[in-house]
């Protein structure tokens, strides 16, 4: 069953260590994703969803809270988009809602609490203004494959180069030869020796 929003502000405050209006921000976009999805009890029906989140701050730890999604379960998927955005994905009806967070909503809480400081005004802000002015929403399409889905069990690989074994379909051919992807030159380190 979804909580309150109050209750979620608070497990949210808890959960991240502090209260911050992208906490706010985010338990909003989570519980309105669930909403338009018809998804009641997110911890009850937790295999049936999939929700991407575009941005690494606080609001995703909130949108994680609420949804019950967690990358550890394969449930969460990070883009580093950098856009105050998430999708939630229903995987038994195939339906998928985009919801993104306007900029407009931090001027709004300027004209609504003027004389608090920004950050308290935003989290004052947030907690009211009606979802149409927090966020854009748009329905769209979205293929989970299968190797993506939380629960998937397939087949692993070797990196012909590191040895390292490569899980999920991650693996990249060249010339043959079966890389990992840092192998293949996608790294994000470079080794130290």
């Amino acid at each position: 069953m979804l909580h309150s929003l109050d209750e979620y502000i608070e497990k949210a405050r808890l959960s991240h260590g502090h209260l911050c209006a992208g906490q706010v921000l985010g338990v909003r976009l989570a519980m309105a994703g669930l909403r338009e999805l018809d998804i009641e009890d997110p911890v009850r029906e937790r295999k049936r969803l999939v929700t991407f989140v575009e941005i690494d701050r606080c609001a995703t730890d909130a949108i994680a809270l609420v949804t019950g999604c967690r990358l550890g379960k394969r449930a969460l998927k990070f883009l580093d988009w950098g856009k105050m955005a998430a999708t939630f994905v229903d995987l038994a009806s195939g339906r998928a809602i985009r919801i993104a967070a306007r900029d407009s909503s931090k001027a709004r809480a300027r004209e609504l609490f003027p004389d608090i400081p920004r950050e308290e005004a935003q989290q004052q802000a947030y907690r009211i203004l009606p979802d149409d002015e927090l966020f854009d929403r748009q329905w769209v399409r979205v293929t989970v494959r299968p190797e993506d889905l939380p629960g998937y069990k397939g087949e692993r690989a070797e990196c012909a180069e590191c040895r390292e074994i490569i899980n999920f379909r991650r693996e990249v051919k060249i010339d043959g030869r079966t890389l990992c992807r840092s192998c293949a030159g996608e790294r994000y380190y470079e080794p130290a020796d």
